[in-house]
């Protein structure tokens, strides 16, 4: 074996595989979103089943809540009914969004028939929305203040308590970030 290639593959393997010994514990749950504070990412997206594309500029001045979710996504399934009672709840004073991750709109569609819908769900072509947000699973749920900056992150399934105390949060312009255990 030629010791210049083998030294050189020690280089480049060596601190690799450091840096995956020292992530290999890391929680993924509890690294901080860079976006908390900042303003949320503009997007352009078409409700599934067609129709006029919702953006977030055209939110501006209200409490947006924007969940990442997916048909095959067990969590995401079981957080549904919670957030389908939440547009209910508040009325006009907070707007929902569901923005489907890596899913078909054909199945979204059935789903939404099957299970209900409260508020738009909107087809994020090629995952550039979800690039922007940092989504690196579902469900994960953006609260963003009227203002339009985002001041909390959830990653996991929502429940009733949860959801309304993030909502308060936004609508106070508080910045904080919370994960489910799993």
């Amino acid at each position: 074996m030629n010791r210049k290639v083998f030294v050189a593959g020690l280089a480049v393997t060596l601190p690799l595989v450091g840096l995956m010994l020292v992530s290999l514990g890391r929680d993924p749950h509890k690294v901080e979103s860079p976006l908390l504070g900042r303003p949320a990412p503009p997007f352009s997206l078409r409700p599934i089943g067609g129709g006029e594309p919702v953006t977030l500029e055209s939110l501006r001045g209200k409490t947006v809540v924007v969940n990442f979710w997916a048909t095959w996504c067990v969590p995401c399934v079981d957080e549904h009914p919670v957030l389908t009672a939440a547009p209910q709840r508040y009325g006009s004073e907070v707007v929902f969004l569901g923005v489907v991750y890596e899913d078909e709109e054909p199945t979204v569609q059935s789903f939404l028939r099957e299970h209900g819908a409260a508020y738009p769900s909107l087809v994020d072509e090629g995952g550039k929305v979800s690039i922007a947000y940092g989504i690196y699973g579902v469900p994960e749920t953006y609260f963003i203040a009227p203002d339009g900056t985002i001041v909390s992150k959830y990653v996991g399934p929502l429940r009733r308590d949860l959801l309304d105390g993030f909502v308060q949060e936004a609508q106070a312009r508080t910045v904080t970030r919370r994960s489910d255990a799993r």
